[in-house]
């Protein structure tokens, strides 16, 4: 499809310098997404320069993920509170696949279930704005939503799927293989390639995705930056 695999290397930097340019607060040294949109954030280099506009990006006791293929040291006001080890999987096919079932497509309107169903499974970061990062699907029963994903991290020639979740007591069904399928269809539609990630332990999803066509391209790190309260003590920073 002609996309520069390399962009994969650092999505959040990929996306906030293309596609979503438009989201992004900060400059070249530092930008991130707005808190109600998403947690991530990005630097070119891990410089003493680019960490300081980052923190000035950050509030006290507020965090952002930064992806990359190794950990962010912290410095200055930057704690580094978490260091996970995801799985980039990239979709290797080029036709849409077949889909069978019903879904929907989910708006704003929905956003306070769709909150809700996040907080009940947790599938990852789901804010006030992040449905209008790109589009949602979903699966109602009885009128309620039980199952969502959707697309998050876009930028030339890649678009991330994210969210994928269903409510535990309608897991087994089909929904999550089903909502995949629409979203790889849309965007094998648009001439892109659907990515996401995974943590590495999550065996279950693995297998899913392998059999919707995705394939683990590599390993990356998401370190989680905190930045630390202007009371808290020295020694509770890191150097």
């Amino acid at each position: 499809m002609g996309a520069d695999p390399k962009l994969l290397e650092r999505p959040p930097l990929s996306a906030l310098t293309t596609t979503h340019a438009g989201f992004a607060l900060g400059n070249d040294r530092a930008r991130r997404y707005p808190p109600d949109v998403a947690p991530m954030a990005a630097i070119p280099e891990a410089s003493q320069a680019c960490l300081q506009a980052l923190t000035a990006l950050m509030k006290p006791g507020e965090a952002v993920g930064l992806f990359g293929p190794e950990p962010v040291a912290a410095t200055g006001d930057l704690v580094a509170v978490a260091v996970k080890t995801v799985e980039q999987m990239v979709h290797e096919g080029r036709s849409a696949p077949p889909i069978i079932g019903d879904f929907v497509n989910l708006t704003p309107a929905d956003v306070p279930e769709m909150m809700e169903l996040v907080e009940l499974t947790k599938p990852g970061p789901f804010a006030a704005r992040t449905i209008t990062l790109g589009s949602y699907v979903g699966v109602r029963s009885g009128g309620h939503l039980v199952a969502m994903a959707g697309e998050r991290m876009k930028f030339d020639g890649f678009t991330e799927i994210s969210a994928v979740c269903t409510h535990p007591d309608h897991r087994g069904q089909g929904h999550s293989s089903l909502l995949v399928r629409t979203l790889v269809r849309n965007i094998l539609d648009r001439g892109e390639t659907p990515f996401l990630h995974i943590f590495s332990d999550n065996v279950r999803a693995a297998s899913l995705y392998g059999r919707l066509g995705f394939a683990r391209r590599r390993s990356l790190t998401v370190t989680v930056l905190a930045r630390a309260d202007e009371d808290a003590p020295k020694r509770q920073r890191a150097a």
